[in-house]
């Protein structure tokens, strides 16, 4: 039972607009996930779409379960400040990871080592 004949049009249609903005930008960031060349590239694209993503879905969960409660649902926050730390420390994680592995196997795409300690001389 989903009580959602009990949604007041305005809400529903907030909610259906902030679910259809998530779902667009997770779809953005899975396209840049297969458009992209490279690892580091891919990386970028689904960490906006995840963090954007979640926080639309997430705001409309809130506004949703608030006005079919009839009192403010907070919880959600959780949700989205979890996302939203973890989502950019995972991509410095997995970035740092593949620049050792690229940079021990001597790979060209990447800068030397000696060259990130090292000042812009411009």
């Amino acid at each position: 039972m989903s009580h959602a004949e009990n949604l007041p049009a305005w809400a529903a249609l907030l909610v259906a607009f902030l679910v259809l903005a998530g779902a667009g930008l997770t779809l953005i960031g899975a396209i840049g996930t297969l458009r992209f060349r490279s690892f580091f590239e891919r990386v970028h694209a689904p960490t906006l779409g995840t963090s954007w993503g979640t926080g639309a879905i997430v705001v409309a969960s809130m506004i949703l379960f608030s006005v079919l409660g009839s009192r403010p649902v907070l919880h959600e926050v959780l949700i989205g400040v979890f996302i939203s730390v973890t989502t950019p420390v995972t991509l410095m994680l997995l970035a740092r990871a593949a620049l050792y592995r690229d940079r021990s196997e001597g790979s060209s795409d990447v800068p030397p080592d000696h060259l990130a300690d090292k000042p812009d001389e411009r």
